[in-house]
């Protein structure tokens, strides 16, 4: 779920308008801290329903998991940061052609 969809959906939970939210897994959801979301929501008297559960987890597997969810949102901050340094020094040689 795109970041704009989950404060749509946080926006209709404060406003009482659903009373269950149905996925049909939980990374559909959230690629992590599924808990917490489920917690927020039922602070609320939102009941969250999944339809294809699946087995139980270990702790560790769940935090091997959260981990592997995160790698990719890091590397694409850090392939960012260079390619905005990258677009920076074309544009400085640009310049320097010019001039």
């Amino acid at each position: 779920m795109k970041t704009g969809n989950l404060c749509k959906l946080f926006d209709i939970v404060e406003r009482k308008e659903i009373g269950v939210i149905v996925i049909g897994f939980k990374d559909r959801l959230t690629m992590f801290c599924f808990k917490y979301l489920e917690r927020y929501f039922a602070s609320h008297n939102v009941r969250t329903e999944v339809v294809n559960c699946e087995e139980p987890k270990d702790i560790y597997q769940e935090h091997v998991e959260d981990l592997i969810a995160l790698l990719p949102s890091f590397a694409g901050k850090l392939y960012g940061l260079r390619s905005q340094r990258y677009e920076k020094v074309v544009e400085v040689v640009k310049k320097l052609i010019v001039e």
